[in-house]
């Protein structure tokens, strides 16, 4: 990780400045941009995140706040909002995000985090909807239209996956669509492994980030993400009793670990190329 010292170091240090009086920055490095903001890391301490879409940081700090009263595991605690610079400052929580241990290094203790993780969503999916409906969006995307986008996306990067996939991801795309969710639920709505933190050595969950797609939404997403990129152990033991998601999250499994893919080979990224040509055969299992 290598420190910053060009304008939007700058920026960033004046932004601080502004939003903490008196702290001292030593070092700003950009840890990278996503969809939906910059994020930088000042004193190995405090992470800025610059929002792409305006008037956000408001809400989110709000949001974070609320999920500190609630939430099993820790989440970021804001430090600063600026919102005239759609600029939230907080505290780095401890742990190394799960995308970043090496897969032969966490195959072992992929049950045991998909079971934390069952245990969490359940506590957010069981809350009462009207205590975020001020503060996330409804997300209640046609399974259609999900299909399509894996459609498109699987047109792009076909040429990168093992041949004797074709047939199975092609037989996905014919299939018909699993029932739509009966109730929405609030949910983090993008539990990938990018956004958990665990202790390195332990891989124990340490804290969960990103909740720029918070929402009221489907229930299974959340169970699809842990299907793919945990596996099926750690998805049985993620369920709740009922098993009443499964097929719809195996159906956003399949879904996104097209869409995983088709990010990875776009931003030449490897842990997402690489987690998603590991989960192809438990994902898109024979028939």
């Amino acid at each position: 990780m290598s420190t910053e010292e060009d304008s939007a170091d700058v920026d960033i240090r004046h932004l601080v400045s502004v939003g903490l009086p008196g702290y001292a920055v030593r070092t700003v490095a950009r840890l990278g941009a996503g969809l939906d903001n910059v994020a930088y890391e000042v004193n190995d301490e405090l992470i800025v995140r610059i929002a792409r879409e305006p008037d956000s940081v408001r809400r989110e700090a709000a949001l974070l706040t609320r999920l500190g009263e609630v939430s099993p595991l820790p989440v970021p605690e804001p430090v600063f909002t600026l919102a005239e610079h759609n600029c939230l400052a907080y505290r780095k929580l401890t742990g190394t995000p799960l995308i970043d241990i090496p897969i032969a290094d966490r195959s072992s203790s992929t049950v045991a985090v998909g079971a934390q993780l069952g245990g969490f969503l359940a506590v957010l999916q069981t809350s009462d909807t009207d205590r975020w409906t001020d503060l996330v969006d409804i997300d209640d995307e046609p399974l259609a239209d999900w299909r399509d986008e894996a459609a498109e996306h699987y047109a792009d990067v076909s040429a990168a996956l093992p041949p004797d996939h074709h047939r199975k991801i092609e037989a996905f795309l014919r299939a018909p669509l699993p029932a739509p969710a009966q109730d929405l639920v609030f949910s983090h709505n993008d539990l990938g492994i990018e956004h958990v933190l665990v202790a390195p050595g332990t891989n124990k969950p340490t804290g969960i980030i990103d909740w720029t797609d918070a929402a009221l939404c489907d229930p299974a997403r959340d169970f699809g993400l842990i299907l793919r990129d945990l596996g099926p152990a750690a998805f049985d033991a993620a369920l709740p009793a009922g098993e009443s998601l499964r097929d719809r999250a195996q159906f956003y499994a399949r879904c996104s670990l097209l869409e995983d893919l088709h990010y990875g080979l776009e931003t030449d990224r490897p842990p997402y190329i690489h987690k998603s040509l590991a989960a192809l055969d438990w994902v898109f299992p024979p028939t």
